[in-house]
């Protein structure tokens, strides 16, 4: 459509929201469907941070505030990261933003010039690509598959610098593998950085908690100090506080760099909303043992769905390290056909099948550069993902 912008063109709606909507249009109309599409918990938001919500309604704290977020959740997130990830920001380096979506864009738009590359590690989170597209610049691909554990190695990193990268995107623990980097792995990678000032970081930390075992969490400018002054450090309380409807997310980096965000933000959105902001000071400041108790029923809901996948013909399922996705591969399903008589060409053969002939809704890996494979959020109740991988199962025992 002529009207339409060009820019248009270069980026693709949702893969994730579209599998979320598809699945609720099938309910709607009578089918049996298991929606493991949706990337949030399952969980409402805890009692204390609803009331905080409340108790911001009753106090008449509901209009306009600064546009990148009151100072008493800025001086919340700079206590947040200094007793979490050792790290020192001061308010003027904090931005928030209407989700962590928002606080990606806004840092891409304010940096990127035509030309310039983005290094995306695949699997990737599906808006990483068509965010830096929208701001301008080219995505840089950098497949890590099974055999590296979905995390990309130094020798990768080091491959795909050019003069034009601008932004490393790095995402630990990974949506969509729950893949997570180890101190040492990290330190591989900034390593690699260090050796190139022009190159800046934006790293995503929102499954920073939602991890098990004995995986200990680190995020670059704590792994490699000198990174400071050109790390974008990104996260929020979608995913640990059970908080996706709220709408916040932050940053904290340079104070030159959050200016400019502000200046996006003023003249987009302005401020993210009041209601939620105070919310989010007690999800940072309050009572946060909800985390470990919800922690541990996800952990248990991962070891179900790994060890019943893996045992579906052509799928192996690697065991993440957090987050709440397994991503299974599916190699020694391609090139078989459905019991409904769809031949399985591709991964997003596989899941349109799946969902048509089963009633099993996943996201295909195409969507996060990675195939063949599919995203499972196990984010859903113990019985919906026994009765799902159930389905998946069969579904891979029926191909021929």
């Amino acid at each position: 459509m002529p009207f339409l912008s060009a820019t248009l063109t270069r980026v693709k709606p949702s893969p994730t929201i579209a599998v979320t909507t598809k699945a609720a249009e099938l309910k709607a109309a009578g089918r049996d469907v298991i929606g493991l599409g949706a990337g949030e918990p399952d969980f409402d938001t805890p009692a204390n941070i609803a009331a905080a919500g409340k108790a911001a309604i009753d106090a008449g704290k509901t209009r306009y505030t600064p546009p990148d977020g009151i100072a008493e959740l800025k001086q919340a997130i700079c206590d947040k990261f200094q007793r979490d990830n050792g790290l020192s920001y001061t308010p003027a380096q904090v931005s928030v933003g209407t989700g962590g979506k928002q606080i990606l864009y806004n840092a891409l738009m304010a940096t990127l010039n035509p030309g310039d590359e983005v290094i995306i590690p695949a699997p990737y989170w599906v808006s990483y690509p068509d965010m830096v597209l929208l701001a301008g610049g080219e995505p840089v691909v950098v497949e890590a598959g099974l055999d590296t554990g979905f995390k990309m190695t130094p020798d990768q990193l080091e491959a795909a610098i050019t003069p034009k990268t601008k932004w490393l995107i790095f995402n630990s623990p990974s949506n969509p593998t729950g893949a997570g980097y180890s101190w040492g792995e990290l330190k591989g990678l900034t390593d690699v950085l260090l050796r190139h000032p022009h190159v800046w970081v934006m790293t995503d930390d929102m499954y920073e908690h939602l991890v098990f075992g004995d995986f200990k969490f680190c995020t670059p400018a704590e792994v490699e100090p000198q990174l400071y002054d050109r790390t974008l450090t990104c996260n929020g309380v979608s995913k640990a506080h059970a908080m996706t409807g709220w709408r916040i997310g932050y940053a904290a980096g340079p104070v030159e760099l959050i200016a400019a965000m502000r200046k996006i933000q003023s003249q987009s959105t302005s401020n993210p909303c009041t209601i939620s902001q105070w919310a989010a000071i007690e999800a940072l400041n309050g009572d946060q043992s909800y985390i470990a108790t919800n922690n541990a029923i996800f952990q248990r809901r991962r070891d179900l769905v790994v060890d019943m996948l893996n045992t579906a013909p052509g799928i192996t399922c690697p065991t993440p390290d957090g987050a709440f996705y397994v991503y299974p591969f599916i190699e020694g399903c391609i090139g078989k056909t459905s019991k409904g008589g769809t031949p399985i060409t591709d991964d997003e053969a596989f899941a349109t099948a799946l969902l048509e002939e089963t009633g099993v809704a996943v996201v295909f890996g195409a969507a996060f550069g990675l195939s063949p494979a599919f995203r499972v959020s196990y984010a859903t109740s113990d019985e919906a993902l026994k009765e799902a991988c159930t389905r998946i199962i069969g579904f891979c025992e029926d191909l021929t």
